[in-house]
């Protein structure tokens, strides 16, 4: 099997296709040799900042001279993306070779994994074989039932903002949600979080775990990444690792900020006057806007926005866009992507549809910002070659 056909099928799981449980991914990964048990993890979970606090976690940790596994989603451009060892992607080559040998033994056992089981498995898999130092891991979907909620125990288990997502899977009020999440809390392993949720509380005492609150204020100034959210993903990150690691010197510590790389979340391409944001929630726009009014309060703001069916798009655009604004939307190739028409239904202000970043006007003191979905700037951003 090649990297093609890997991605072929991985895909034919269904691309959305969601079936949340432990039954089959302890299955497999019984079958392989239950991997998982043989690596250390730093486990996060939360609505919105997870892949931040993993790239924080991932390169402080590296810096430090660990080798560090790091499991994130979604990717961007490439599956090979959500699997790396101090930063390199696992190779096309390897990443064939274990989605190949975890489906051959799954089809033979009759076990009907999802797309996000077999990269779960892949990935601790992987990882156990070149035998890394400690894996940062983020969670996919909730906490509970969620694949990679199979380790026995962890490092320090991290619950990031919670807000209002997958709410036909993970409830539909905050505290259920709090409540999902708190799901990855083990049994006498610390846990780091910013918001007091009753359900985390509770379920703290009960695994008799140490629970840790931070203020979500950390000094940013040396950590690469932009957006006024990075404030409490930067204490989360720091507080777990001070928990773990407690020998790190803060010259580690600050050379590691320096070199944390997590593309598209408030990305700026400066010398194109564009930024790149993953915000795909009412929470992630709202931490969207207030960076473009705390960075650019006096920039004009040309909107490229695309979404997903399932997501609260009507209210995310009442937070991002204001009278004046210049506004574009994008039907991108999937199936789930909302149609230019089904957006400009629900904006409160004119808009056009976007055919194309050579298309749109010049403009001065204009900034452009994409944003709305993963998988639209998966497609805009090749296309255009802004990266």
């Amino acid at each position: 099997m090649n990297y093609e056909n890997a991605v072929k099928t991985l895909t034919s799981q269904g691309k959305f296709y969601i079936n949340l449980g432990l039954e089959r991914i302890s299955a497999i990964l019984d079958l392989l040799g239950n991997p998982q048990d043989k690596l250390k993890c730093f486990h996060v979970a939360g609505t919105n900042g997870k892949g931040s606090v993993c790239a924080i976690l991932a390169s402080i940790l590296q810096e430090y001279g660990k080798k560090v596994g790091l499991y994130t989603s979604p990717h961007i451009f490439d599956y090979t993306e959500r699997i790396k060892i101090n930063g390199q992607d696992i190779s096309k080559d390897d990443f064939a070779n274990y989605i190949s040998e975890i489906c051959s033994i799954a089809e033979k056992h009759n076990i009907h994994l999802t797309e996000f089981e077999i990269l779960t498995a892949t990935a601790f898999k992987y990882f156990a074989d070149q035998k890394v130092d400690v894996v940062v891991l983020e969670t996919g979907l909730g906490g509970r039932f969620d694949a990679t909620n199979v380790i026995k125990e962890n490092l320090c288990a991290i619950i990031t903002h919670i807000d209002l997502d997958h709410t036909e899977r993970l409830g539909n009020t905050k505290d259920k949600i709090a409540f999902e999440k708190a799901g990855i809390i083990k049994e006498n392993c610390p846990i780091v979080t910013s918001e007091g949720y009753e359900a985390i509380k509770d379920t703290a005492d009960e695994k008799n775990s140490l629970l840790l609150m931070t203020a979500p204020f950390a000094d940013t100034t040396n950590l690469s990444l932009k957006g006024t959210y990075q404030q409490e993903n930067l204490a989360l990150a720091l507080a777990a690792l001070k928990l773990v690691y407690p020998e790190i010197p803060q010259t580690t510590v600050d050379e590691g900020l320096k070199n944390v790389k997590h593309p598209c979340r408030f990305q700026i391409i400066e010398d194109k006057n564009i930024i790149i944001d993953g915000a795909h929630n009412p929470n992630g726009i709202t931490g969207l806007r207030e960076s473009l009014d705390f960075y650019y309060p006096d920039k004009y703001r040309r909107f490229v926005f695309g979404c997903l069916k399932n997501k609260d798009y009507k209210k995310m655009m009442e937070i991002l866009f204001e009278q004046g604004d210049e506004i574009y939307f994008y039907h991108f190739n999937n199936p789930n992507s909302c149609t230019v028409k089904e957006l400009q239904a629900v904006c409160p202000y004119p808009s056009k549809e976007f055919k194309g970043l050579n298309e749109l006007p010049q403009k001065e003191n204009t900034i452009t910002i994409f944003c709305g979905s993963f998988y639209m700037l998966q497609e805009i951003v090749e296309a255009a070659k802004i990266l």
